[in-house]
C-alpha cells in the first residue's frame, strides 16, 4: 500500500514526465521543420505539363533580375554557356488560363510597370501549349486595354519597346512576366544572343548595306549577252 502522500507524489511525477515528453516532442518537431527548410533548394524543378518545357521554382530570387543578368552577361561576353536550352523566360505570376481570371489578375499584376505615374512603351508576346480554348487576338487585345487603362500614356511599340509582356499558356495555367531588352537579347534566346553581328549578317542577307548590295551583279542571259554585243558593234 502507498500512503496518500506517496500517491500524490507519484501523480505529480507523472505530470512532470508528461510535460517532459511533450516538450521533447515539440523540440523534435521543431528540429524536423528546421531541417526540412534547410533542405529546400534555391532552385527546384517542377513538372510543367508540356513537352520540352522545364519549369524551375526559385526561392528568395527575383526571376526577372536573374534571367536578365544571365542574358546581359552572355550578350556582352558572346560566350555560349548551354547547348540544350533554347530560351529562358522568367515567370513572375500565374493564374488560371481563362479570360476573366487573367483580366482580374493582370489589373494588379501590371501596376508596378504601367500604373501612373509609371509608364512605358510595350508589346505583348503570346504562346500557348496544350491549350486550344484561348484566342491569341482576344488575349492581346484585352491585356493591352488593361495596360492602357492603368495609364493612357502607355503606348504600343512593336519595334523596340521598353517592356515586353510575356504570356505563356500551358494547359490551364497562364504564366506572366514583364521583361526588359526583349529585342536586344533576341527574344531571350540563349543560342542567338551570343552570336556576333558578323554572324547575323551572314545569316540574314537582307541586312547587307547599300554598298554591299550594289556589288551584287545579276548574270546576263544568252539573249542579253547577244544584244549587248550588238550594241558594242554599233558603238564601234
Amino acid at each position: 500500500k502507498f500512503s496518500d502522500h506517496e500517491e500524490r507524489l507519484s501523480g505529480s511525477e507523472r505530470e512532470e514526465d508528461e510535460d517532459d515528453v511533450e516538450a521533447a516532442l515539440k523540440k523534435e518537431v521543431g528540429q524536423i521543420r528546421a531541417s526540412t527548410e534547410q533542405k529546400l533548394r534555391r532552385f527546384q524543378s517542377v513538372e510543367s505539363g508540356a513537352n520540352n518545357v522545364v519549369f524551375i521554382r526559385t526561392r528568395g530570387i527575383e526571376p526577372e533580375n536573374l534571367v536578365h543578368h544571365i542574358l546581359k552577361d552572355m550578350h556582352a561576353t558572346k560566350k555560349k554557356k548551354t547547348r540544350v536550352i533554347l530560351r529562358m523566360l522568367p515567370i513572375s505570376g500565374t493564374c488560371k488560363a481563362f479570360m476573366e481570371d487573367m483580366k482580374k489578375y493582370t489589373e494588379t499584376f501590371f501596376e508596378p510597370w504601367f500604373k501612373a505615374p509609371n509608364k512605358g512603351t510595350f508589346q505583348i508576346v503570346y504562346k500557348a501549349r496544350n491549350n486550344s480554348h484561348m484566342s491569341r487576338e482576344e488575349v492581346i487585345k484585352e491585356l493591352a486595354g488593361i495596360v492602357g487603362s492603368l495609364n493612357p500614356e502607355n503606348k504600343v511599340d512593336l519595334n523596340n519597346p521598353q517592356y515586353t509582356i510575356v504570356v505563356e499558356i500551358i494547359k490551364n495555367v497562364c504564366c506572366l512576366s514583364v521583361v526588359r531588352d526583349y529585342v536586344l537579347f533576341r527574344k531571350y534566346n540563349l543560342q542567338e544572343v551570343v552570336k556576333s553581328n558578323k554572324e547575323d549578317t551572314q545569316q540574314n542577307p537582307s541586312s547587307l548595306t547599300e554598298d554591299q548590295n550594289s556589288k551584287v551583279v545579276k548574270p546576263e542571259t544568252k539573249e542579253e549577252e547577244k544584244s549587248s554585243e550588238e550594241v558594242k558593234q554599233e558603238n564601234k
